[in-house]
């Protein structure tokens, strides 16, 4: 069994329904863009479009981001040990891909 399955939930299952509803409105997003770049309409309009997901993606990444800490690692550091340095070094490296994007 995977560290991951080992888990009954994760800190993000409360507002899960709430992720999910963005996401689905992220989409929606995307195939919008498509069919700007389609109908080939004027190229500010659709960086308007762009940087409007991008934000909505970041809004869900450091929502998750937070969950994680506030569950996952809040949970690993009160049990110490190698879980704990493990969790941290992971949310670290999460906040590094997120400041690179």
């Amino acid at each position: 069994m995977t560290e991951h399955e080992q888990h009954s939930h994760y800190g993000y299952i409360g507002r899960k329904d709430d992720y999910l509803r963005r996401l689905k409105r992220i989409e929606g997003q995307a195939r919008g863009l498509q069919r700007m770049v389609e109908d080939e309409k004027y190229c500010i309009d659709i960086l308007t479009q762009v940087s409007a997901m991008t934000s909505a993606l970041q809004s869900v990444a450091l929502g998750l981001l937070d969950e994680h800490l506030n569950h996952c690692v809040v949970d690993a550091a009160r049990q110490g040990g190698p879980e704990a340095d493990a969790k941290i070094a992971e949310a670290s490296a999460a906040i590094a891909r997120l400041v690179k994007s």
